[in-house]
């Protein structure tokens, strides 16, 4: 026979949510996970790009947020508290699976000013719009390729649409850092795609291919 149906109406918003979390009330746990899995899932499958281990991060992150509920300041939301639990948790996966290059490292006594301007741009700019569908998933395979602290960074900020400030707080880094992680990232995103984007016909003004 199966049990109640738990459905988030059982706390009308994130603070009776966090107050029956911490009465450990037998619903509460479930309308977490109701609320946040869909986001936590989306972003552990971008850092991980396997379906299977996006699964294991949610399960874990779930299970490590119940356990550490106690620990829980209330200096952020819920819910970012949640995506910062699973970030680390995939960032993670992704050293045991590919450690991250010691060079890297460099990057955080660098300032965004010391940064070499941008090569020269081109039409479209693979950061802000995907033309096609060719174009994103050759995007999207770029951003797999980077390395896992770079990943990171751009997807917080250029998928997700974090500000800098709120990436380095997911991150537990400094927006200085932010910022230089970024800038090398999206140099690499257009270093990978140049090839494509320089191959590519352009488009006239009136919409029509010009070879």
């Amino acid at each position: 026979m199966p049990g109640p149906e738990i459905t988030l109406s059982v706390y009308d918003d994130e603070a009776q949510l966090l107050d029956g979390l911490r009465r450990h009330e037998p619903d509460a746990c479930t309308c977490m996970v109701k609320r946040f899995a869909p986001l936590v899932y989306a972003r552990a499958l971008r850092l991980t790009g396997d379906p299977d281990e996006a699964e294991g991060v949610l399960q874990t992150t779930f299970i490590n947020a119940c356990a550490a509920l106690d620990r829980f300041d209330g200096m952020s939301s819920l819910g970012t508290w949640i995506y910062r639990i699973a970030t680390n948790e995939g960032l993670m996966l992704l050293r045991r699976r590919r450690p991250t290059l010691a060079l890297d490292a460099v990057a955080e006594h660098v300032q965004p000013e010391d940064l070499p301007p941008q090569r020269a741009t081109w039409a479209v700019d693979p950061l802000r719009a995907a033309l096609a569908s060719e174009l994103r998933a050759r995007l999207e395979q770029a951003i797999l390729a980077l390395p896992t602290n770079l990943r990171a960074v751009v997807l917080l900020r250029d998928v997700e649409g974090l500000s800098t400030e709120e990436t380095a707080a997911q991150l537990g880094l400094t927006p200085g850092a932010v910022k230089v992680r970024l800038h090398r990232a999206r140099q690499r995103l257009r270093e990978h795609l140049a090839a494509y984007l320089e191959a590519s016909p352009q488009e006239d003004a009136a919409g029509d291919k010009v070879e």
